[in-house]
């Protein structure tokens, strides 16, 4: 079995609330782990079904994408398009089991 990317996720605490990062994509915020995955999960989901409808564009200006987080997004878009829970693949690495 192959090793599957996934970008680093981060959490710390801030006034009494969890702030979850998934590293150069998005970030969640809420009272508990689960309200900033949750809040993560909604963001991320709109990113990758907003980057799979549009075909994913960058500008040149910002130089070559990492085409590990433009395949990330990508498997993402795909999952979430089919109606799947993007959570196993965002914080296990798991492949969705569709």
């Amino acid at each position: 079995m192959s090793d599957v990317w996934s970008p680093g996720l981060s959490l710390r605490e801030s006034a009494g609330r969890c702030h979850l990062t998934l590293a150069g994509l998005t970030y969640g915020v809420g009272f508990s782990l689960q309200e900033a995955a949750d809040d993560l999960i909604a963001r991320l989901v709109g990113i990758v079904l907003g980057a799979r409808s549009s075909g994913f564009q960058h500008t040149a200006e910002l130089g070559p994408p990492d085409l590990n987080l433009v395949e990330f997004i990508s498997e993402l878009g795909d999952i979430a398009a089919r109606g799947e829970d993007i959570r196993p693949r965002v914080f296990t690495g798991a492949p969705s089991p569709g």
